[in-house]
């Protein structure tokens, strides 16, 4: 008999599924550009609250670096606001992240921080991470330098569509969707 006019071909799965040896059937890897999306809108809420809360003086005292030069209490004024902004950052990321398992622009873009095996993340994992994000923040290098480079690493199938923070801290940003059910449900 010939041979059967129907043959079955393995694909090559999901796309993170053909990057993550560990990733559960039907899990996707969320796109760089929403991931970037969502960390822009999470730093302007930050700095909007931040901006709120002093009086409407944090955006002056943040990025006005002739403060410096002006010495007392202006060079206070600035270095207190960096100190702020850093810890807001820090303590946002993590606290979301243990809450919530993602921040709210991420879940507002349906983007969930999850391990290699598709997973959430135990509450310990949201302290390193966060901590790893404020090299972001850095005047100038932080968005050029760094920023651009994960953006580029998390479009790159050669970096495994992750960023250098992912790869410190064994995660993966994917579409919450396509998580399997117990993780969707751990995540709030």
């Amino acid at each position: 008999m010939a041979e059967d006019p129907v043959s079955v071909h393995q694909g090559r799965g999901t796309l993170a599924q053909s990057v993550v040896a560990s990733a559960p059937d039907g899990m996707l890897i969320a796109p760089a550009w929403k991931r970037s999306v969502a960390y822009v809108f999470d730093i302007l809420l930050i700095a909007l609250v931040l901006e709120v809360m002093s009086g409407f003086n944090f955006g002056q005292g943040i990025s006005s670096f002739y403060l410096i030069q002006e010495g007392g209490k202006s060079t206070a004024f600035y270095l207190v606001n960096w100190f702020l902004f850093i810890s807001a950052n820090y303590l946002y990321f993590k606290y979301t992240g243990k809450t919530m398992g993602r921040s709210l622009a991420q879940r507002s873009l349906r983007i969930a921080i999850v391990h290699d095996n598709g997973s959430a993340l135990d509450d310990h994992h949201w302290g390193p991470r966060a901590f790893s994000k404020l090299i972001y923040i850095i005047p100038i290098i932080g968005a050029l330098w760094f920023g651009l480079r994960d953006m580029i690493r998390a479009q790159s199938s050669n970096s495994e569509y992750r960023t250098s923070i992912d790869v410190k801290n064994h995660t993966v940003a994917a579409v919450d969707w396509s998580l399997p059910s117990e993780t969707r449900l751990k995540l709030r």
